[in-house]
C-alpha cells in the first residue's frame, strides 16, 4: 500500500471543466478503474458482450503516463478490478443473468473463467500492472466503494481527492465517481485516460459529470494535469 506523501499540500490549479480544479499534492489519489484483460483484450468479458474492445486501447498510454507521474512523487495509487469469488457468491443473478452474452460471468473463456479472481483474464493488463505496495481493490460491483474497503484505505492515506482513470467511462468509472461524491471526495476525470466501447457514451458521460457546476466532478485533459504537477523532488 502506498505510504502517505510527506510533501506539503498547497494546491495547484488544473485547467478543467466546469472550472479550475485545485489539486492537492499528496492528498489526491490516482484511482485506475478496471484496466483488466477481461475488458481490454479479445476473448474477455467485454468481447463476450459483443463489444469492439479495441476502443479501450486509447486509454492505456494516458493512464500509464498518470501512473508514472504519481509513482515518481510517491502519491497514493489505487487500482480496481471488477471480480468475483470462484463460487460466484458475490455475483447476484440480477448481474450475471442480464442480456444475452456469448459467455457469462464465471464461464470458461480463452483467459480462464470470466471476471473470476485469480484467473488470467481478471489481471490488470501488463502495461499498467500494479507495483508492489500499490493498493488493489477487488470489487464485486460497478462502483469501487460497494462491498470493498476502499473508504477505509483512502482515509488511512489521508486522501481527500480522486484523480480518476479507467474503463468504462459510463459504467464503472462514473459509478465510482458518483459514490465518491456522496462520500465527500472531489473527483477529477482525466479525459484521455478513460474510454468506452461506445465513444458517444464517453462523451455523454463527461458532459453529465461536469454539468450543473460539476454535479459529479471535474474533467480535464491529460496535459492540463501533468503540466501543473510540482517537481517530484519538491
Amino acid at each position: 500500500m502506498n505510504a502517505p506523501s510527506k510533501q506539503p499540500h498547497s494546491s495547484v490549479r488544473v485547467q478543467a471543466r466546469p472550472f479550475a480544479f485545485g489539486l492537492e499534492p499528496g492528498r489526491a489519489a490516482l484511482v485506475v478503474i478496471d484496466m483488466q484483460r477481461d475488458f481490454i483484450e479479445p476473448g474477455g468479458f467485454g468481447a463476450s458482450l459483443g463489444n469492439d474492445v479495441s476502443h479501450l486501447q486509447a486509454a492505456v498510454e494516458p493512464t500509464r503516463a498518470l501512473l508514472q507521474a504519481w509513482r515518481v512523487r510517491n502519491w497514493p495509487i489505487v487500482h480496481t478490478r471488477e471480480s468475483h469469488a470462484p463460487d460466484l457468491s458475490d455475483c447476484p443473478a440480477a448481474k450475471r443473468d442480464r442480456g444475452h452474452p456469448s459467455l457469462r460471468i464465471g464461464d470458461p473463456g480463452p483467459m480462464g473463467r470470466l471476471l473470476v479472481r485469480g484467473e488470467p483474464g481478471c489481471d490488470i493488463i501488463a502495461e499498467l500492472a500494479p507495483l508492489p505496495g500499490e493498493t488493489v481493490i477487488d470489487k464485486p460491483g460497478k462502483g469501487a466503494f460497494h462491498a470493498t474497503a476502499l473508504m477505509q484505505v483512502l482515509q488511512r492515506l489521508s486522501v481527500t481527492q480522486l484523480v480518476v482513470a479507467g474503463v468504462t467511462t459510463e459504467v464503472c468509472v462514473q459509478s465510482t465517481m458518483r459514490e465518491a461524491n456522496d462520500r465527500g471526495f472531489d473527483c477529477l476525470l482525466v479525459e484521455e485516460a478513460t474510454a468506452s466501447y461506445f465513444p458517444e457514451f464517453k462523451s455523454a458521460t463527461i458532459e453529465m459529470i461536469v454539468a450543473q457546476g460539476g454535479i459529479v466532478g471535474w474533467a480535464a485533459p491529460l496535459k492540463a494535469v501533468l503540466q501543473v504537477l510540482p517537481d517530484a523532488a519538491s
